[in-house]
């Protein structure tokens, strides 16, 4: 371990030792303010967007007896408004790695993605999509965008906004897993696919991006600033070498799977753990965890070119990576980065400005679970100081209840 990463750490187990939440927090380049959401006992798995004029939108589940929730507020300045339901159900399946999302149209209104039980098995779903036009008080039915129907894995989805209100979805789809014969080079398969989505709920042919990905690893997928699509996953080769592919939407084309980096991770078992990616104009930030020859990292890597070439990555991790990340880039070229660390027998978010010549400078811990339970994976969106960060937050209580803590992180002079 470098000087600089045991120096990083020693950074971090004091601030955890010495410091808890309070409403706002200092922890050198970032100003943490909470802002308390409008959530019931048993919130978990937050996902945020931001609207264009700057308020931000939290989703989460929440189960209540034999039915679950999936639900939203709205945060405008230190204000929320009321908790929206979006989908209310007993076969609502609900997962820790792979959860609801809501993504903002271009014509105003929104789109939600969750997942429902098609069968009795556990990994038995479809992907469900609805619409609303009112800012989530209502929604329209849901529609279900692969046409496979069969009772296998579905999910993992990312919703890509187009110009004209409409969007693309993207998902991990199960159709293949368990139909091939024992010894084929793809056998097991988990397809990547795409499908783009009108916004009149038509749809256009599916997409087969990839014929077989890494089974259980969250997608991103962005928009660059000349409207092609930049969607990474963590793939699968025959040898089980799990490393990140990129592919893009150049002209409504979709290019070939290229590796972003070559780590040489080979595992065979899904990590669950996926990259993130976000652009700004045609500069695009791509972070993932690897575990290659047992190493757990961090990496980040840039592209000014929309994603079709990227630098030389750069190991932003503090030594101990749990992996689980987020990424927004910024307008210089820049990106915050948020990571989960394992630190003094907890969990820690990390969040770092990330610069492309040096890297990451001055890592800070936003928060340390040290109790019971997960914080599971962090979400951050965009906002006028800097970002929202989003995260489940076990209670502590011995029932294992959890509620959603989130903050809002300003970058100090």
């Amino acid at each position: 371990m470098s000087k600089c990463l045991a120096a990083s750490i020693l950074i971090l187990v004091a601030f955890f030792g010495s410091s808890t939440a309070t409403h706002a927090e200092e922890t050198g380049l970032f100003r943490l303010t909470d802002r308390a959401a409008p959530v019931g006992i048993g919130a978990r798995e937050p996902s945020l967007a931001t609207l264009p004029d700057g308020r931000i939108i939290l989703s989460w589940t929440e189960e209540k007896g034999a039915e679950s929730e999936v639900r939203m507020a709205i945060l405008d300045g230190s204000e929320w408004s009321d908790a929206r339901t979006i989908h209310k159900s007993s076969k609502t399946y609900i997962n820790w790695a792979d959860f609801p999302s809501v993504a903002v149209l271009a014509d105003g209104g929104l789109a939600a993605q969750w997942l429902k039980l098609n069968g009795e098995g556990d990994y038995q779903y479809d992907v469900n999509i609805a619409f609303s036009k009112d800012e989530g008080r209502s929604w329209t039915e849901p529609l279900v965008p692969h046409d496979d129907r069969s009772q296998r894995e579905h999910g993992f989805v990312s919703l890509i906004p187009d110009q004209f209100g409409g969007l693309t979805a993207l998902w991990l789809d199960g159709r293949e897993y368990d139909s091939q014969t024992e010894g084929e080079s793809f056998e097991n398969a988990m397809h990547l696919r795409a499908r783009e989505i009108n916004s009149d709920g038509t749809m256009k042919p599916e997409s087969l991006l990839d014929a077989r990905a890494c089974t259980c690893c969250q997608t991103s997928a962005a928009r660059t600033g000349s409207g092609d699509i930049v969607a990474v996953y963590r793939d699968r080769t025959a040898d089980e070498i799990r490393d990140i592919s990129i592919v893009r939407s150049t002209g409504g084309d979709w290019t070939q799977p290229l590796t972003v980096h070559d780590d040489g991770w080979e595992i065979a078992g899904c990590p669950v753990n996926g990259p993130a990616v976000d652009t700004m104009d045609d500069k695009v930030s791509v972070i993932w965890f690897t575990a290659a020859e047992n190493k757990p990292e961090v990496y980040i890597a840039f592209s000014d070119d929309g994603g079709a070439q990227f630098d030389e990555p750069l190991r932003i991790d503090l030594g101990t990576a749990a992996g689980r990340v987020d990424v927004l880039q910024m307008p210089d070229g820049s990106a915050l980065a948020l990571w989960v660390e394992y630190v003094g027998g907890g969990e820690a978010i990390v969040m770092c400005h990330i610069s492309r010549s040096t890297g990451c400078a001055a890592p800070q811990a936003l928060h340390i679970n040290r109790g019971g339970g997960s914080i599971g994976f962090p979400r951050m969106a965009r906002g006028d100081a800097g970002a929202f960060v989003a995260w489940t937050q076990p209670t502590g209580g011995a029932d294992g209840d959890t509620t959603i803590r989130m903050v809002e992180v300003a970058v100090t002079p």
